[in-house]
């Protein structure tokens, strides 16, 4: 009892050392409790006289490193991800991207899901990944994630284009490198092909629902967080337009070519108070959806410590399921993030989180 107490108070200092001096000795400190490197650690082993451990105590014990390791990596601080986080690319006659792909340690064979996800503007993937903490989601529930790179030589943003024709439809431009990118890591790896999906945050939410457009076969559901319609835009001005929630003229008549073609699962966040890409596109994403008759209509949530949010669930007229989270008072940034990354809202819900829960349940449809 007097390790766990120890243990418990070494966690107690990390806090206080990751607010008062950084992560690095914070860091210090929880790895040098995971190995047992206590007071009370040292004290009880003086008190045992080297006595054999109880089987419960190693249980015990094991159970506080993991509750541990969950804490650290929920307050920001760096732990051992035994998963790899390597850097590849792909290329074909539009070009070239590079990504960075996350494969969960110990995956006992079976075949995983794969998530692409897609970077916002003037971010890249480790910024993303740090941002949405997704590689840890996808430790636990062993999925793969794929962070494709949008350099500035293609957009001095790094912006994906989701607003050049160009750009907009499958087997050509940046789509293409995307979809090609899927591609590669299905066939490298034991990929699950019913379960693999895309998600971005802003233009990489846009370049997201071009991708479910273009590539029905291909991604099972999208995740759209503070993004835009597939093909809501043709050229910068339209762009700007469009995010300014405005709608121009020749918009209606898109809009009505693609709900011709059938829905696909997508779960959307967008905060209220998002003053970048304005509120009206959440909407225009789920277009072709209403409220689920079995489910009570929009939900208020409430969550300690988070910002209250409201839940809509939907579903198609042919019976496929969407999502649409309107966050009270958020701006243009990740619900839930971490502040590591750019762009984020730790007070939000948990949107990768619930992005994982929704991908789960919705794999591709035979």
């Amino acid at each position: 009892m007097k390790l766990n107490e120890g243990f418990l108070n070494a966690m107690r200092e990390a806090m206080t050392l990751l607010r008062t001096r950084g992560p690095a000795e914070a860091t210090e400190v929880i790895q040098r409790a995971l190995r047992g490197e206590t007071a009370g650690a040292a004290n009880e082993s003086a008190s045992r006289d080297k006595a054999p451990e109880p089987v419960g105590f190693r249980i015990a014990e094991a159970k506080a490193k993991q509750a541990a390791a969950h804490t650290a990596r929920d307050a920001g601080i760096d732990v051992e991800d035994r998963g790899h986080f390597s850097t590849l690319a792909h290329s074909n006659t539009a070009g070239s991207r590079q990504y960075r792909l996350y494969v969960p340690a110990e995956t006992a064979g079976e075949p995983l899901p794969l998530i692409v996800m897609l970077h916002g503007c003037t971010q890249n993937a480790d910024d993303f990944a740090a941002g949405t903490q997704m590689n840890a989601l996808a430790g636990r529930h062993r999925c793969l994630v794929a962070y494709p790179v949008q350099p500035r030589r293609a957009n001095p943003s790094k912006c994906w284009n989701w607003f050049k024709p160009e750009d907009q439809h499958r087997e050509g431009g940046e789509p293409s490198l995307i979809a090609g990118i899927t591609r590669d890591i299905i066939a490298a790896h034991h990929v699950d092909p019913a379960r693999v999906y895309v998600a971005g945050m802003s233009a990489g939410g846009a370049m997201a629902a071009i991708m479910l457009a273009a590539y029905p076969e291909l991604y099972a559901a999208a995740g759209v967080h503070s993004g835009l319609p597939a093909r809501c835009a043709h050229d910068l001005p339209s762009a700007l337009a469009a995010m300014k929630g405005g709608k121009r003229p020749a918009e209606s008549q898109r809009a009505k070519r693609d709900t011709d073609s059938p829905q696909r699962p997508m779960i959307v966040f967008h905060g209220d108070a998002d003053a970048t890409v304005h509120i009206a596109n959440a909407a225009r994403l789920v277009h072709g959806f209403e409220a689920r008759p079995d489910a009570g209509g929009e939900e208020r949530r409430f969550d300690a410590g988070r910002r209250a949010c409201t839940v809509s669930r939907l579903v198609s007229s042919d019976g496929v399921d969407a999502e649409l989270w309107t966050i009270h008072g958020a701006p243009h940034a990740w619900a839930g993030g971490n502040a590591r990354g750019s762009y984020t809202d730790p007070t939000g819900p948990d949107a990768s989180a619930e992005m994982l829960r929704f991908f789960l349940d919705h794999p591709q449809r035979q």
